[in-house]
């Protein structure tokens, strides 16, 4: 600073200074201020100044700086206390509960001391007339920490009894401690009922909801009450996340994060704020931030994570094991100094109690994304675990482990019953089998089996499978797994040999089961491999193009005639073989393959009902057969086609069917797959709530199954939407920004890039954060200008100019309005142009186009009206230059809208000219500007009243406009005459708006009628 301030100068940066981030930098800044305040020589502009520095250092990471600036502070009180105006005193007063708290939070301050202070607190607060409500709660307080349980209740009940004066804390602040000590004492019921205004918004301050909703987040959990516990994290966590002062509460969400099976997403709020491991300006909240990263530490070394690095203090790297000692040592010993000052253990044993802390829930979506980290070591290496029911059924050997021969029963049944736990059942009999001989059946059994797990690695398995069957004596089975060999080769993009390799063996089956040398089964096995690979066929048909789906069609009629044709009768020709059966289980498996593969072809031909029908035999028959796993896929396809049909009831039927049926048997992704379809069918019969729950399991299974950037950000993009329609607008903010880094065009299209940004812009105006709001639509804006249709240009350029205007930039505002305004006249959207013509007129009489800059931007957008309803024929359809969409579907109210348009221009144009009239104006000038409005407003009433009883409300709201300029221009008889035309237009009539207008219209009267009579 080059040259001193004057005192307004000062005040003024101060006032700015506040408004900035916090942490050092405005510290600093304080300090230099009070440098500059003191080269006044104005005793107040010192008090102010160091009023202002004990403000940001209590509201920062350095408020063990606060004590200093306060002692000076009292020290003037003392010696001159007519050097403080009357909002410093009451500061000064104010603060004394600062301290008492600061006290408390530094280990340092000897317990006499606080004591001492609280004394000295209540002498003055005495003297100066004041409630013992602030000192009794600040009595509570010390208690409190102290683990004084008795004199904490005196003091609460004496602290709720004092009447409410202007140094009790507000109302916010109050029940945030009442609900936290609640919780305390183990009322977690009562404590969220005290804190239900806060968390309702019916009172708030600076630093509330944040703190309420952070202490909530553990009792909600201890309750059961997830739903709410989650949602009050991600709106939370939001407000807690800038603001440096808030280390505890801070902490709280890394708590619950830690005991909500959300460890991955602590360990990313770790890394948000390093500086929280080592800042010792307030002991008491960096006791609470390493209490909780041990409590998250323990519970990573519990998952066989100890080896996995984290974020910790700066100057080396870390692994959780070693953080879970450093935090804990940490904790401990600040508790330590803590109850030495206190002479109790108290504080350690809460600290000990928060650290050892039990998870509350094994696993809480969030909805953000965050992955859970993958165990390590043993953890990682350990086999999966047998199925229960070998464990259970075989016999175990002098070694601990299952017999192989129960083994093979065990897996053969299950196989019989096509149980999903086959798969491990015969992995366990591949590893129990080696060094054993077997006989040919079993290991051409073993082999058949692990060859179904390996995919085209497998195919020389199956063959060798066939070999080891032949050799045993079963030479259907023998087909059979050539058959399934085949389907793998058509698999890897040999469909053309595979189809003829399984019409071999279709032959040869045939032959064989007429003779009686093999069995439905088998002979079912090898037509099922022959109709799977025809549907193969069908679905590289339907996928080619071009040349080379020419080239495919004239290979399928080489291989025997039309594909879908050839597919249908291979579909039929199994079912007939297998429906008789059914009491089979493999059989009936194969009747409901059947059923469904003609219901796959009946959907791709246009036949929805045939597809229904089909699908849903399917289904039955898979179910009916104790298959349900088996069934998931059709119903999720039934869901679908029933989706497409617009009989949502029948798809959520569907879709909650296949989760139903999925079980505990469903792979991750599939989780995720069938969750999210619910979420959309839910979402779009407008059930958003479960749609949002559903939306979240998808994300979450998505994450689980590696797929947070394609799968996973979709459905936080879906989650983000049915959020924002719920005007759960904190919640939907925090999972659109998750979404946004892994939506690209080439996985997601722009379209849904440019829909979170546009969503994300909705979320962060109603949260007040407009230029945040501004740089989401401005980017969405950018992208969607390379479209061929220009709508959603220019509706976003718009709303990013509305931002602007709110976050105080009136000229990027006006850049943005004028970018609107020129999009929305190539698509000949007369309001959008109009709307954007009027808010540059008002930002142009705030700034330097002052008035006549604003007079004809308005003059621009009446001549844009007038034109556009000269083009409009009376009666008809849209005008040549009506907006887009903008009506019903033949806009056949174009008109008239257009004249309504007219009207509220010549409306603000009059309301613009007369506010621009400056507090000092002369009255002659201050006459002619306001004759000027006037002139509109009377233009605008013109306008309206042709638009009858359609535009009554807007009519009268411009008689009354009018009646004040009346009034003020000195002409009480026209000001009467209008109010009085409004109250006779409302005669009769009833509704809020008639309300409204009669009582300011009655009001206009009364003042009017009482001038006349002085």
């Amino acid at each position: 600073m080059s040259q001193a301030m004057d005192f307004d100068t000062l005040r003024q940066a101060m006032a700015d200074n506040y408004e900035q981030p916090e942490g050092p930098a405005r510290n600093a800044r304080a300090e230099q201020l009070l440098v500059e305040a003191e080269k006044l020589n104005i005793p107040l502009a010192v008090i102010e100044a160091l009023g202002h520095q004990l403000k940001v250092y209590n509201y920062s990471s350095e408020k063990d700086k606060m004590f200093v600036p306060f002692a000076r502070l009292l020290r003037m009180w003392d010696e001159r206390p007519e050097d403080f105006d009357e909002y410093e005193i009451h500061s000064l007063h104010w603060v004394f509960k600062w301290m008492s708290a600061g006290m408390l939070d530094q280990p340092h301050v000897p317990l006499a001391s606080i004591e001492k202070w609280l004394g000295e607190m209540e002498h003055r607060y005495r003297l100066a007339g004041h409630s013992e409500r602030a000192v009794r709660g600040a009595e509570f307080s010390v208690a409190a920490h102290l683990g004084d349980l008795e004199r904490a209740e005196r003091a609460y009940t004496a602290w709720l009894a004092a009447d409410r004066d202007t140094m009790a804390d507000c109302h916010a602040c109050e029940l945030h401690s009442q609900g936290w000590w609640r919780a305390v004492r183990g009322a977690d019921a009562e404590a969220l009922e005290l804190w239900g205004p806060v968390l309702e918004g019916e009172y708030t301050c600076a630093h509330e909801p944040h703190t309420v909703l952070a202490s909530s987040l553990v009792p909600l959990l201890r309750l059961g009450r997830v739903d709410e516990a989650r949602a009050h994290h991600l709106r939370g966590f939001r407000l807690v996340r800038p603001m440096e002062s808030m280390r505890g509460a801070y902490a709280d969400h890394v708590e619950f994060c830690a005991l909500s099976g959300n460890e991955a997403r602590a360990l990313e709020l770790l890394a948000e704020r390093p500086s929280y491991f080592t800042d010792s300006g307030d002991p008491r909240s960096k006791l609470d931030f390493m209490a909780v990263t041990a409590l998250l530490m323990d519970r990573l070394n519990g998952l066989g994570l100890g080896d996995q690095a984290v974020p910790g203090p700066a100057g080396r790297a870390w692994t959780s094991g070693e953080l879970a000692v450093h935090a804990r040592g940490e904790a401990l010993s600040l508790a330590a100094r803590f109850d030495a000052r206190n002479g109790t253990s108290y504080v350690s044993e809460r600290a000990r109690a928060r650290m050892d802390q039990p998870a509350l829930v094994d696993r809480l979506p969030l909805g953000v994304r965050s992955t859970r980290p993958a165990r390590t070591g043993q953890h990682a290496t350990a086999p999966a675990p047998l199925p229960r029911a070998i464990t259970e059924a075989a016999a175990v050997t002098s070694s601990g482990e299952p017999g192989l021969s129960a083994l093979l029963t065990e897996a053969r049944r299950l196989s019989a019953l096509r149980s999903p736990e086959a798969v491990e059942a015969w992995a366990a009999v591949s590893r129990a089998a080696e060094g054993h001989e077997l006989d040919l059946r079993d290991r051409a059994e073993i082999a058949d089996h692990a060859a179904m797990e390996r995919g085209p690695e497998g195919i020389e398995l199956f063959h060798r499978a066939a070999e080891l069957y032949a050799e045993a004596g079963d030479p259907g089975e023998a087909l059979a797994a050539r058959s399934r060999a085949a389907y793998i080769h058509a698999l890897s993009g040999a469909t053309e040999e595979a189809l003829t390799a399984a019409s071999e063996l279709y032959e040869k089956v045939l032959a064989l089961f007429k003779e009686g040398g093999t069995g439905v089964s088998q002979t079912a096995s090898v037509l099922v491999g022959r109709a799977r690979i025809l549907m193969h066929r069908v679905d590289e048909a339907e996928g080619g193009s071009g040349a080379e789906a020419e080239a495919e069609a004239a290979g399928y009629a080489e291989a025997g005639g039309d594909v879908v044709a050839a597919a249908e009768e291979a579909a039929r020709e199994l079912l007939a073989l297998a429906e008789p059966h059914v009491a089979d289980v493999p059989l009936a498996s194969r009747a409901a393959e059947a059923q469904a593969m003609l219901g796959e072809l009946a959907a791709r031909s246009g036949d929805a009902e045939e597809a229904t029908d089909r699908l849903s035999l399917a289904v039955e028959t898979f179910v009916a057969a104790g298959l349900p796993w088996f069934a998931v896929e059709y119903d999720s396809r039934l869901a679908g086609i029933a989706l497409r049909l617009g009989d949502t009831d029948r798809a959520e039927r569907a879709a909650r069917a296949a989760l139903d049926h999925a079980g505990a048997y469903l792979e991750p992704m599939g989780q995720a797959q069938l969750h999210l379809q619910l979420a959309e069918i839910l979402g779009t019969s407008g059930q958003l709530r479960p749609a949002s729950e559903h939306a979240m399991e998808a994300a979450h299974w998505a994450d689980e199954a590696g797929q947070a950037g394609t799968l996973g950000a979709w459905a936080r993009h879906q989650l983000g939407g049915f959020l924002l329609r719920q005007g759960r607008w904190a919640e939907a903010a925090e999972v659109l920004e998750s979404a946004l880094p892994d939506l690209t065009a080439d996985m997601h299209g722009e379209g849904a890039i440019v829909q979170t940004r546009w969503w994300l812009g909705d979320c962060l105006t109603e949260l007040g954060e407009h230029r945040e709001a501004a740089e989401h639509w401005l980017r969405a804006a950018d992208i969607a200008q390379h479209w061929p249709e220009q709508r959603d240009h220019a509706m976003l350029a718009h709303l990013a100019a509305e931002a602007l205007g709110h976050a105080g930039l009136p000229a990027q505002a006006d850049q943005a309005y004028a970018r609107a305004g020129d999009l929305w006249r190539g698509l000949g959207n007369v309001h959008g142009l109009v709307r954007a013509l009027r808010a540059r007129a008002w930002a142009a009489a705030r700034t330097d186009g002052g008035l006549d800059g604003a007079r004809e931007l308005m003059g621009a957008a009446v001549r844009e009206c007038e034109s556009a309803i000269a083009g409009a024929p009376l009666g008809s359809g849209s005008p040549s230059r009506a907006p887009a969409g903008s009506g019903s579907p033949d806009d056949s109210d174009a008109r008239p809208r257009l004249v309504s348009e007219l009207g509220h221009t010549y409306r603000q144009f009059g309301d613009l000219v007369a506010r621009s009239v400056p507090s000092d104006a002369e009255e002659a000038s201050t006459r002619v500007t306001f004759e000027e409005a006037l002139g509109h407003i009377t233009k605008a009433i013109s306008v309206f009243g042709s638009l009858g009883s359609d535009g009554l409300d807007a009519r009268t709201g411009a008689e009354l406009a009018a009646g004040w300029l009346e009034a003020d221009l000195g002409r009480a008889a026209a000001a009467l005459a209008r109010a009085r035309g409004v109250l006779s237009a409302y005669a009769g009539l009833e509704g809020e708006t008639a309300e409204a207008r009669c009582a300011e219209a009655g009001n206009m009267v009364k003042l009017m009628e009482a001038g006349q009579e002085r």
